[in-house]
């Protein structure tokens, strides 16, 4: 049950704010429940607005992977706010930002800070269109890439989790700019490069999905779509804005072994505060202008504090050589207690599990596509979601997201964790 903070809070946050929230999901509706407001965080907890605390596997749905309020991101900015918050000019700080990732990312070799993911995506998919003079776009359903107008053709995340195909507010014809195939389908994607192959500019998709909850790639999968775009002159592109540095310190890509011709990154990069990145090599990325003729511009664009937390979470993962072991062995501890205790309790279930992305859905197969996804038990899920809740875990609000692991989790908050699993799963 939300506590009656919470539900004060959120009276007061729905005469001013559209459903109460500034982001669908966080409204708790796919849960039947009502959102908990948080007051404060620090390493894996979160703090109500009563005072109660939460384990946390949402991580700010994505970024914590240091766990919250991190004393070196702390400090990094502290140290840059005092010089001021933002200049709309270069710095030293987005020099090095850059040069992390392009030492990190196998993809990269030249980046263009942004504030967001979607603003990232928006303009990797612009310079793939200017680079190959085509117009077409193919992404892969239950896929999510931010709020583009053309993008929101069948996604995941809040779009899913409102059982919605598209948004009002799209005109047909920017929709008709995106094509839209199943996830882990190759034959779908051969047939449409097949029919429009020169038409189209660039096929994007999350390596492993995390939009309609974590749906890895099947065998062969990323190989074979590196292998039909080169076939056909379009760029392949990896929104990483999810699992770049946290499925590996480069990436999905990295982790796969697949190099896409452009990335795009957010989330971590920003370590907690708003930004994102897209890059690629130099021959594509120096069609972007002040050089090229493809126009992206952002005024908060390389933020110094976007900058500095970014940097000092990257330089944790760097130079701790034990770090994704670690997050490895935490997650698998966590997918282990999930299946341990829904078998105990006679619980139909599969947890899905990436590194230290994972999902559990209630359904009885593997869930390798959006259909697969959308077959899920809600309502149970739903129960599950509420007794978890009240026994002081914070996991995501709707079947379609994935949960995070961050550094921060120990074996305090596993057992902690187990303790909520086996009421939960006992919930009729």
């Amino acid at each position: 049950m939300s506590d009656e903070i919470s539900k004060e809070l959120f009276e007061r946050a729905r005469k001013v704010i559209p459903g109460g929230v500034n982001s669908p999901v966080r409204a708790f509706r796919a849960v039947g429940g009502q959102p908990i407001f948080i007051r404060e965080a620090a390493g894996a907890y979160l703090t109500g607005a009563d005072g109660k605390r939460y384990v946390d596997f949402i991580g700010s749905w994505g970024p914590m992977i240091l766990g919250h309020a991190h004393p070196a991101v702390v400090a990094a900015m502290q140290d840059a706010i005092g010089r001021g918050t933002s200049y709309g000019a270069p710095t030293e700080g987005e020099i090095d930002m850059a040069q992390t990732i392009v030492d990190a990312v196998p993809s990269i070799e030249m980046v263009r800070l942004t504030s967001s993911g979607t603003e990232a995506v928006m303009g990797a998919l612009r310079v793939a269109r200017g680079f190959t003079k085509r117009d077409l776009i193919v992404k892969l359903e239950g896929c999510y890439h931010g709020g583009a107008d053309y993008l929101l053709t069948k996604a995941g995340s809040g779009l899913a989790t409102f059982g919605v195909p598209d948004s009002a507010g799209v005109p047909a014809a920017i929709a008709a700019t995106c094509i839209t195939v199943p996830y882990n389908d190759l034959e779908a994607v051969r047939a449409v490069f097949k029919e429009r192959g020169a038409e189209i500019a660039a096929l994007i998709l999350e390596p492993v999905v995390g939009n309609m909850g974590c749906v890895p790639p099947g065998t062969g999968y990323l190989q074979g779509l590196r292998e039909i775009t080169k076939q056909h002159g379009a760029l392949l592109v990896f929104d990483e804005v999810m699992t770049g540095f946290r499925l590996a310190y480069g990436g999905a890509q990295a982790r796969f072994g697949v190099t896409p011709d452009l990335t795009t990154l957010g989330k971590i990069v920003g370590g907690g505060v708003p930004v994102g990145a897209y890059g690629g090599s130099r021959e594509i990325m120096e069609h972007i202008a002040p050089v090229g003729p493809v126009y992206q511009a952002g005024t908060l664009s390389g933020n110094p504090l976007a900058v500095a937390a970014g940097l000092a979470t990257l330089r944790v993962l760097r130079d701790d050589k034990t770090a994704y072991d670690r997050l490895e062995a935490t997650s698998a501890s966590i997918e282990a207690a999930i299946v341990s205790a829904a078998k105990k309790a006679n619980v139909t279930c599969v947890v899905q599990r990436v590194g230290s992305m994972l999902t559990v859905f209630f359904t009885d197969r593997k869930v390798r596509s959006f259909s697969d996804a959308t077959s899920s038990d809600t309502k149970a899920f739903g129960r599950w979601h509420a007794a978890m809740l009240e026994a002081g875990v914070y996991w995501p609000p709707s079947q379609y997201e994935a949960a995070f692991v961050s550094l921060a989790h120990d074996a305090e908050t596993i057992r902690i964790f187990e303790n909520a699993l086996a009421k939960a799963f006992a919930t009729p």
